[in-house]
């Protein structure tokens, strides 16, 4: 293998691809990045063998191969390179790979090629086209609420569905719950259903972001019995699915609420970020209700308390209920921009956060109780 490439194109391609590659393996080939040439086309592959990326790379093949390279490494080297071109020769008399720009040289020792597995092509059972943009954005709006708990691995995925003109993902950790429901401009060309990993999902977002070019830009998705596979723009990320059944989310929504109130939501949320800076030590932010106001207030012990009170068409016996910080900011940002509808029962019930302007999506949140 030796290839010609611009050494800004390496580094940009080699910073996509290493995210994926594994820091946890005892199999020392999965912390690397395969650097695969074949006649006029070259690909960096990565896999921690739940999640799997291969993106092309311009470059001149002089000599096809292949060669498995520390990903860490590999990655700080070409960042450090002192000229706008790079050759990269594999050596396998010598198990390495040379790296050439301009008066510099690197002889990197390759990793075992037999054990970087072949990744998944394109393609599946069922293949559907669906707008880049669109789905990145609803990736965005729920991809916060999925469970970084590995002990439950159902709610480390996002349930992604879609047919006709809807497309919904819905995430949860049992503390919060995201709903996003985006209706597209024109119908499908298929449909699944699948609980892929948030983590693969948000990966998927960065690419798409990079290479996904254009308003018009489609991702394309092929779904197998344990796998799914996007191409977006060249690259191609595959993941497992996650098994077992995820939770039915509309027997989770309260049939009805007792409050139902309209606020400008970049205000609410920019309160909510001041005095949470005063909810430290999982000190609970307070939003305490009464005649035509809110007050969004929080105390730790030993630090300190701040208050903040917000007019709000709020009528009735006063109560106070309690959020988790992080988690009620995090349902207000996802709102965006515009007014939301905050739907309240009582201090001991869910509340519910929704976009006002009916964009589809939804965050419910189970409340902290309070020590009087």
């Amino acid at each position: 293998m030796k290839i010609t490439c611009s050494s800004a194109e390496l580094l940009a391609q080699l910073q996509t691809v290493s995210r994926v590659a594994s820091t946890r393996s005892a199999v020392q080939a999965l912390s690397g990045v395969q650097v695969a040439a074949t006649e006029g086309a070259v690909e960096l592959r990565a896999t921690d063998m739940e999640v799997a990326l291969r993106v092309p790379l311009a470059a001149d093949v002089e000599r096809s191969g292949s060669a498995v390279l520390p990903g860490r490494l590999t990655l700080d080297v070409i960042r450090a390179l002192p000229a706008s071109q790079v050759t990269l020769e594999l050596r396998p008399a010598d198990q390495d790979v040379e790296i050439k720009s301009g008066s510099a040289t690197f002889h990197i020792r390759t990793l075992r090629s037999e054990d970087f597995p072949p990744l998944p092509e394109p393609g599946g059972d069922a293949i559907v086209e669906v707008p880049a943009a669109a789905f990145v954005e609803t990736i965005a709006r729920v991809a916060r609420s999925a469970s970084r708990d590995e002990t439950r691995p159902i709610l480390t995925g996002i349930l992604v569905s879609a047919s006709g003109r809807d497309l919904r993902m819905v995430a949860t950790d049992s503390y919060r719950l995201s709903v996003k429901e985006t209706t597209l401009e024109s119908e499908l060309n298929g449909s699944f259903e699948a609980n892929v990993p948030a983590r693969a999902l948000q990966e998927l977002a960065r690419i798409a972001q990079g290479h996904a070019e254009g308003a018009d830009a489609t991702l394309t998705v092929g779904v197998r019995a344990n796998q799914i596979v996007f191409q977006v723009g060249g690259a191609v990320l595959s993941s497992r699915l996650i098994d077992g059944q995820f939770p039915n989310f509309r027997q989770l929504l309260p049939d009805t609420y007792e409050h139902e109130l309209r606020l400008a939501g970049d205000e609410l949320t920019d309160v909510v970020r001041r005095i949470s800076l005063l909810a430290q030590k999982n000190a609970p932010l307070r939003l305490s209700f009464r005649e035509g106001e809110v007050t969004v207030s929080a105390q730790t012990p030993d630090v300190g308390e701040a208050s903040e009170t917000v007019p709000v068409a709020f009528s009735g016996e006063a109560f106070e209920i309690g959020f988790n910080p992080e988690f009620l900011r995090d349902g207000l940002e996802s709102v965006e921009t515009g007014d939301l509808i905050l739907k309240l029962i009582s201090p001991l019930r869910p509340g519910l956060i929704e976009s006002a302007d009916g964009s589809g999506f939804l965050y419910l949140i189970m409340p902290i109780r309070l020590n009087v």
